[in-house]
Protein backbone atom coordinates (compact mmCIF):
# COMPACT_ATOMS: atom_id res chain seq x y z
CA UNK A 1 0.00 0.00 0.00
CA UNK A 2 1.20 3.52 -0.83
CA UNK A 3 0.30 6.60 1.21
CA UNK A 4 -0.10 10.14 -0.13
CA UNK A 5 3.60 11.01 0.22
CA UNK A 6 4.62 7.87 -1.68
CA UNK A 7 2.07 8.63 -4.43
CA UNK A 8 3.51 12.15 -4.76
CA UNK A 9 6.97 10.59 -5.17
CA UNK A 10 5.65 8.86 -8.33
CA UNK A 11 3.25 11.36 -9.94
CA UNK A 12 3.58 15.17 -10.06
CA UNK A 13 0.05 16.00 -8.83
CA UNK A 14 -0.39 18.02 -5.64
CA UNK A 15 -3.28 19.33 -3.55
CA UNK A 16 -5.91 20.33 -4.56
CA UNK A 17 -5.48 18.28 -7.73
CA UNK A 18 -4.13 15.07 -6.22
CA UNK A 19 -7.28 12.94 -6.33
CA UNK A 20 -5.98 9.69 -4.84
CA UNK A 21 -5.64 9.20 -1.07
CA UNK A 22 -3.83 5.88 -1.17
CA UNK A 23 -2.89 2.99 -3.44
CA UNK A 24 -4.07 -0.36 -2.10
CA UNK A 25 -2.65 -2.63 -4.81
CA UNK A 26 0.20 -2.06 -7.24
CA UNK A 27 1.73 -4.23 -9.93
CA UNK A 28 4.11 -1.83 -11.71
CA UNK A 29 3.33 -1.54 -15.41
CA UNK A 30 0.28 -3.79 -15.08
CA UNK A 31 -2.37 -2.36 -12.72
CA UNK A 32 -3.09 -0.32 -9.64
CA UNK A 33 -6.05 0.11 -7.30
CA UNK A 34 -6.49 3.43 -5.52
CA UNK A 35 -8.95 5.00 -3.10
CA UNK A 36 -10.41 8.49 -2.76
CA UNK A 37 -12.64 9.43 0.19
CA UNK A 38 -15.04 12.03 -1.19
CA UNK A 39 -15.46 14.79 1.40
CA UNK A 40 -17.45 18.02 1.60
CA UNK A 41 -14.30 20.12 1.81
CA UNK A 42 -13.29 19.45 -1.81
CA UNK A 43 -13.10 22.92 -3.42
CA UNK A 44 -15.22 22.03 -6.46
CA UNK A 45 -18.31 21.24 -4.37
CA UNK A 46 -18.96 24.94 -3.71
CA UNK A 47 -20.01 25.27 -7.34
CA UNK A 48 -20.91 21.71 -8.44
CA UNK A 49 -23.63 21.85 -7.21
CA UNK A 50 -24.18 24.01 -4.09
CA UNK A 51 -27.53 22.42 -3.18
CA UNK A 52 -26.69 18.89 -4.33
CA UNK A 53 -22.92 18.30 -4.41
CA UNK A 54 -21.75 15.79 -7.02
CA UNK A 55 -18.15 14.90 -7.90
CA UNK A 56 -17.71 16.01 -11.52
CA UNK A 57 -17.32 13.14 -13.97
CA UNK A 58 -14.16 14.66 -15.43
CA UNK A 59 -12.56 14.59 -11.98
CA UNK A 60 -13.58 10.96 -11.53
CA UNK A 61 -11.82 10.24 -14.84
CA UNK A 62 -8.79 12.25 -13.70
CA UNK A 63 -8.66 10.30 -10.42
CA UNK A 64 -8.66 7.02 -12.40
CA UNK A 65 -5.93 8.40 -14.67
CA UNK A 66 -3.81 9.24 -11.62
CA UNK A 67 -4.14 5.65 -10.42
CA UNK A 68 -3.10 4.45 -13.89
CA UNK A 69 -0.18 6.89 -13.86
CA UNK A 70 1.03 5.37 -10.59
CA UNK A 71 0.95 1.93 -12.25
CA UNK A 72 2.88 2.94 -15.38
CA UNK A 73 5.28 5.40 -13.74
CA UNK A 74 6.25 2.83 -11.09
CA UNK A 75 8.30 1.02 -13.69
CA UNK A 76 12.02 1.76 -13.26
CA UNK A 77 12.26 2.93 -16.88
CA UNK A 78 9.55 5.58 -16.27
CA UNK A 79 10.68 6.99 -12.92
CA UNK A 80 10.74 10.79 -12.99
CA UNK A 81 8.57 10.98 -16.10
CA UNK A 82 5.01 12.23 -16.52
CA UNK A 83 2.03 10.43 -18.03
CA UNK A 84 -0.15 12.81 -20.07
CA UNK A 85 -3.66 12.23 -21.39
CA UNK A 86 -3.74 11.17 -25.03
CA UNK A 87 -7.45 10.38 -25.12
CA UNK A 88 -10.53 9.14 -23.34
CA UNK A 89 -12.90 6.67 -24.95
CA UNK A 90 -15.96 4.65 -24.01
CA UNK A 91 -16.52 6.66 -20.82
CA UNK A 92 -19.74 5.70 -19.08
CA UNK A 93 -21.02 7.12 -15.81
CA UNK A 94 -23.31 4.76 -13.91
CA UNK A 95 -23.99 6.52 -10.60
CA UNK A 96 -23.42 9.83 -8.84
CA UNK A 97 -20.44 10.17 -6.53
CA UNK A 98 -21.25 12.40 -3.57
CA UNK A 99 -19.47 13.66 -0.45
CA UNK A 100 -20.19 12.56 3.06
CA UNK A 101 -19.59 8.85 2.83
CA UNK A 102 -18.78 7.81 -0.73
CA UNK A 103 -15.38 6.19 -1.09
CA UNK A 104 -14.32 5.89 -4.71
CA UNK A 105 -12.25 2.77 -5.40
CA UNK A 106 -10.49 3.06 -8.74
CA UNK A 107 -8.76 0.33 -10.71
CA UNK A 108 -6.69 0.95 -13.80
CA UNK A 109 -5.27 -1.96 -15.76
CA UNK A 110 -2.73 -1.26 -18.50
CA UNK A 111 -4.11 -3.17 -21.49
CA UNK A 112 -1.87 -1.89 -24.33
CA UNK A 113 1.55 -0.36 -24.60
CA UNK A 114 3.71 0.59 -27.56
CA UNK A 115 6.68 2.81 -26.92
CA UNK A 116 5.62 5.85 -24.90
CA UNK A 117 1.89 5.36 -25.66
CA UNK A 118 -0.49 3.08 -23.84
CA UNK A 119 -4.09 2.44 -22.87
CA UNK A 120 -5.54 1.79 -19.44
CA UNK A 121 -8.92 0.22 -18.71
CA UNK A 122 -10.38 2.15 -15.79
CA UNK A 123 -13.23 1.20 -13.47
CA UNK A 124 -14.37 3.20 -10.45
CA UNK A 125 -16.79 1.89 -7.84
CA UNK A 126 -18.53 3.05 -4.72
CA UNK A 127 -18.91 -0.10 -2.69
CA UNK A 128 -20.07 -2.76 -5.15
CA UNK A 129 -21.69 -0.24 -7.52
CA UNK A 130 -19.86 0.81 -10.66
CA UNK A 131 -19.58 4.59 -10.87
CA UNK A 132 -17.69 4.75 -14.17
CA UNK A 133 -15.84 2.79 -16.81
CA UNK A 134 -13.51 4.19 -19.48
CA UNK A 135 -10.45 3.56 -21.58
CA UNK A 136 -7.70 6.10 -21.01
CA UNK A 137 -4.89 6.67 -23.50
CA UNK A 138 -1.65 8.05 -22.09
CA UNK A 139 1.64 9.31 -23.42
CA UNK A 140 4.76 9.11 -21.27
CA UNK A 141 7.26 11.94 -21.52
Amino acid sequence: MLNTRQIMDIIPHRHPFLLVDRIEELKPGIRAVGVKAVTYDEPYFSGHFPDEPVMPGVLQIEACAQVGAVAILSLDENKGKTAYFGGISSARFKRKVVPGGDVLTMECEIIKRKGPVGVGKATAKVGDEIALTAELTFVIN
